[in-house]
């Protein structure tokens, strides 16, 4: 399983020469180095099934973000908040992650968990996220961690039935209220779109009045631009 504390090691430097410790650490600095190079270049490959596990159809990312709320965001400042915590591409796999995860109804402020295939940044301007749009569903209080749960299981076993459509899904916390979204490429596509929406009140058993919004990312940046009067937002 690929994370960012593989290339964590012990320190034991011992007695040795000062020079020799000094001669050392550079070098061993630039083996960090050129091994985070390696491991970047090579993650789509590098994350695979271990023995006797059961893998998934795709391998998939999670990530989280937290922001200032009312604080304008741009694209970059966007893709430097959100920070991935790791690829797995088996179903034990993703569980050593998520037994880990503190739940979406226990994070506090303006916080997101991000659930997307790997090679899929979650954000809006992503070649694989472009043309595509999100079914919204608003939460009151006390909900988000069970729908959370029951749609990303739903996701990893791939319950909606609509091909490569599916980018990744969403739950966003805020102060009122929590929102889970789930990402498809094609906004444009209206047979997708409406068997997703289906295959959402059936796994997460909304009832049958539940608003469920659907939004393009090309409104999404529309909106967010005219909000804040920026250019090239990508502000959640």
């Amino acid at each position: 399983m690929n994370n960012k504390f593989d290339a964590l090691k012990d320190d034991d430097s011992g007695d040795h020469d000062q020079n020799e410790e000094n001669s050392t650490q550079k070098d061993g600095e630039k083996e960090k180095t050129e091994r985070d190079k390696s491991q970047n270049s090579s993650k789509r490959k590098a994350v695979v099934p271990g023995p006797a596990e059961h893998p998934l159809q795709y391998n998939y990312t999670f990530w989280y973000s937290r922001r200032t709320p009312g604080r304008p965001t741009s694209s970059q400042s966007y893709e430097q908040n959100i920070k991935q915590i790791g690829t797995f591409a088996s179903v034990e796999q993703f569980w050593r992650f998520y037994s880990h995860m503190v739940r979406p109804g226990d994070l506090t402020g303006h916080s997101d968990f991000h659930l997307f295939k790997e090679g899929i940044k979650p954000m809006w301007e992503d070649d694989a996220n472009k043309n595509g749009g999100k079914w919204i569903i608003r939460l009151r209080k006390g909900l988000a961690s069970r729908c959370w749960e029951n749609l990303i299981l739903a996701l990893l076993g791939e319950q909606f039935m609509v091909g490569e459509e599916i980018c990744g899904a969403v739950v966003s916390v805020r102060f009122q209220e929590d929102i889970i979204s789930i990402w498809n490429k094609t906004a444009s596509d209206q047979a997708t779109t409406a068997r997703i929406r289906d295959t959402l009140r059936r796994v997460l058993n909304l009832p049958p009045n539940t608003i469920m919004e659907y939004k393009t990312h090309t409104d999404s940046i529309k909106a967010w631009e005219e909000f804040h009067g920026l250019v090239n937002s990508s502000g959640r």
